[in-house]
């Protein structure tokens, strides 16, 4: 009863806005009270669970993602992209799509790759005459694939909080991503060809129009072949063994600041600041989350939360199917409520077991469990990914509200249940290379 209590304090005291570090230190803390517990202990735990080497990678990814954002990488690859382009209504949403599974594969966070491409992407979609509310509701779930395709930020607090292989989880995501990159283009294509997304008559004009200047400007200026080369060389040198995940995230940071400094030429000593503190800024307030969740984590584990769960849940029904689909709503709400970094290292340790009793392996786990958090990120009422995209692309909620339904009924949701009901989706990649 104790720990159900303060899962429940925990779900309140989010609700009503208090910051997600504080929201598990007032559950914790609650336990700690009940209980007897020693804080102390707790915060011993804390500190020395942290002290991991492959946590460094953290940081220095949110790194990597903010120069490229600053460093002209992001534009210059979305230029690449267009001038593969074959022109039609529905190209530019296709290349946001694509645009931002690319970056995703550098920055690994969807909150940076929603804000890098969207800032690039949205005067684009706007010119071609993409209705506001389509766009930040197109934004919002492709920013999601930064959490999809490795590396990931979630897949390392996933293997971290779990204890399984981060490579092996890296490569789970993969297919799932893949599809989700499909759906979300064909979603769009048909909203954008059938008159839903874009109502400017003058759309086909402008998009000839920026195609032009893309082409025009890659004769004149830099190529974008340093930019899409970059998560090329990332993960083939992590798979190809060269690299371990850290010195891959360490090869991230010193490549896009020297393409961005010497290359692109759009880093001085100002912007390098500025991108240096707010990229410390940001991992400084993960790592803070993660210190507290461990410590929540803890108490839950010993407190038999996973038990609790599997309990209450088989009372309502024993059938597989039925579980599996109340675990992944669980989860859902877990990721309306929380960002994507703190619903993952909560469920991660707590769901595992529960995952594992019904049969359920740990690397599927992973990729299950990043869908749904992605799914929860652009679900309404919540959504912190929809609001973010949405600030980004100028729209109102209620105008975005229609668009995202749509990319969730046929697109996410399609996608969970497969990569739920079929293990192969996210375990063929991991053993094809030996990571099972």
């Amino acid at each position: 009863m104790t720990v159900l209590t303060a899962l429940l304090i925990l779900i309140v005291v989010m609700v009503i806005g208090v910051p997600i570090p504080l929201a598990f230190i007032s559950s914790a803390a609650y336990i700690c009270f009940v209980n007897d517990v020693q804080p102390t202990m707790l915060f011993t735990y804390g500190f020395r669970i942290q002290n991991t080497i492959l946590l460094l990678t953290i940081p220095m990814f949110v790194l990597a993602g903010a120069i490229i954002d600053k460093g002209g990488i992001g534009e210059n690859l979305i230029a690449g992209l267009q001038r593969f382009s074959k022109g039609s209504k529905a190209t530019l949403g296709t290349i946001t799509i694509v645009a931002c599974a690319i970056f995703g594969a550098v920055s690994g966070s969807a909150s940076a790759t929603t804000s890098c491409i969207g800032s690039i992407m949205t005067p684009r979609l706007k010119e071609a005459g993409y209705k506001s509310g389509h766009i930040g509701a197109l934004l919002a779930s492709s920013g999601v694939l930064g959490i999809m395709i490795p590396p990931s930020i979630l897949m390392i607090l996933y293997a971290w909080g779990t204890g399984t292989s981060v490579l092996a989880c890296f490569l789970a995501t993969i297919i799932p991503g893949i599809i989700l990159i499909v759906l979300f283009s064909l979603v769009n294509s048909y909203l954008v060809l059938h008159g839903k997304a874009a109502d400017s008559p003058e759309a086909e004009i402008a998009l000839q129009r920026m195609l032009q200047k893309s082409n025009n400007g890659s004769k004149k200026g830099r190529s974008a072949f340093p930019a899409v080369m970059m998560p090329v060389l990332l993960l083939g040198s992590i798979y190809g063994g060269i690299m371990t995940t850290t010195e891959g995230a360490a090869f991230s940071v010193v490549y896009s600041l020297l393409v961005g400094v010497f290359y692109y030429k759009q880093i001085g000593f100002k912007t390098l600041k500025d991108t240096v503190a707010d990229a410390g800024e940001t991992a400084g307030t993960i790592m803070v989350m993660l210190f507290t969740v461990s410590i929540l984590s803890r108490l839950y584990m010993t407190e038999n939360l996973p038990d609790t769960i599997l309990t209450a849940l088989t009372s309502i029904s024993e059938n597989r199917v039925v579980l599996l689909l109340m675990i992944n709503l669980f989860m859902v709400i877990i990721g309306m409520l929380m960002d994507d970094c703190s619903g993952t290292t909560l469920c991660g340790p707590i769901l595992m077991p529960v995952m594992a009793a019904l049969g359920v392996p740990p690397i599927q786990f992973a990729a299950i469990l990043s869908v749904n958090i992605g799914m929860g990120n652009v679900t309404p009422p919540t959504a912190p990914l929809l609001y973010l995209g949405g600030r980004i692309a100028d729209a109102q909620v209620k105008d975005m509200l229609k668009p995202t339904f749509i990319l969730i009924l046929f697109a996410w949701l399609p996608t969970l249940i497969l990569t739920t009901f079929i293990p192969q989706l996210s375990l063929f990649l991991p053993k094809l290379l030996g990571y099972m």
